[in-house]
């Protein structure tokens, strides 16, 4: 995953609705029960159709409960997980926490996601306070449209469920992803013909950020919301270049993120997806 951002250069965010002024991703989907010391149980929001856990919503609530236990002055800088089972959205998710490491700049803690006795994740974090640094750079912002000028996803399928030539099994679809509630606005850089489905390379650009409002308040909370994200949209990108193929399941495998600077995620965020290589039934 490679994802460029530059909070300068970004536009200011959209003026969210009444009914839409405090992201449910806060107050719902990673906003985790305290059962003990360094033991949490989360609930979930969204099921994707496959029936199976949203691997961002894990990898999300893990790192909530990471953050938990670290000083305030702490922030993450990097994750490393593995999905090590399918997700069972019948049952919440309890996440214990190991004190790995408390240093004097750096702490490390490792998370165990549970379901039915046995672990469904594991995730490694490294938080990191907050120093100063001789040495600064950064890569270039790409070009691209501005948010502004783009049509969410759901601008997008609205807009093709206009036209009388489509068939009624792509209505069909189309209206069931609609009908789907992702706390997520996207909008999509130069989108694939969802119909057609001519083979292109493995490159996808979206502009994305969480629906309704979080605030400029603790930023750990924003580096949670951006990990739920960052596994949305994602594993489509290997599949590009091989659309004429049916694929029945697919799924995460392991997760890695960085964060370097601060950023808001309920504004919006440039999110660069490359596919290098796929073989071997892994991508």
């Amino acid at each position: 995953m490679a994802a460029s951002l530059q909070p300068e250069d970004l536009p200011e965010p959209e003026e969210a609705n009444d009914s839409d002024l405090r992201s449910v991703l806060v107050t719902s989907v990673l906003n985790l029960e305290p059962l003990d010391k360094d033991l949490f149980r989360g609930s979930h929001h969204w099921i994707p159709a496959t029936q199976r856990l949203f691997g961002g919503q894990i990898v999300g609530q893990a790192l909530v409960a990471a953050a938990r236990s670290v000083n305030e002055d702490e922030h993450v800088h990097s994750l490393h997980c593995y999905f090590v089972r399918a997700g069972d959205p019948k049952v919440p998710v309890l996440y214990q926490v190991e004190r790995t490491r408390d240093g004097r700049s750096f702490s490390v803690r490792s998370v165990k996601a549970v379901q039915h006795g046995v672990p469904i994740l594991t995730c490694q974090a490294s938080f990191h306070r907050s120093q100063e640094s001789p040495l600064t750079h950064q890569f270039t912002m790409p070009t691209v449209p501005p948010p502004e000028e783009l049509l969410t996803r759901e601008q997008l399928i609205q807009k093709y469920l206009r036209d009388p030539s489509l068939v009624e099994k792509h209505r069909m679809g189309l209206n069931k992803i609609l009908a789907q509630e992702v706390p997520i606005l996207i909008k999509p850089i130069n989108p694939p013909d969802m119909f057609h489905r001519l083979p292109q390379e493995p490159r996808q650009m979206f502009w994305v950020r969480a629906k309704g409002l979080i605030g400029p308040g603790d930023m750990r909370l924003h580096c949670c919301v951006a990990a739920y994200i960052s596994d949305y949209s994602f594993l489509g990108t290997a599949l590009l270049p091989h659309l004429k193929l049916r694929m029945r399941f697919m799924a995460s495998l392991d997760h890695s993120m960085w964060f370097h600077a601060p950023f808001r995620a309920d504004e919006w965020m440039l999110y660069e997806c490359e596919s290098h290589w796929a073989g071997k039934w892994r991508a």
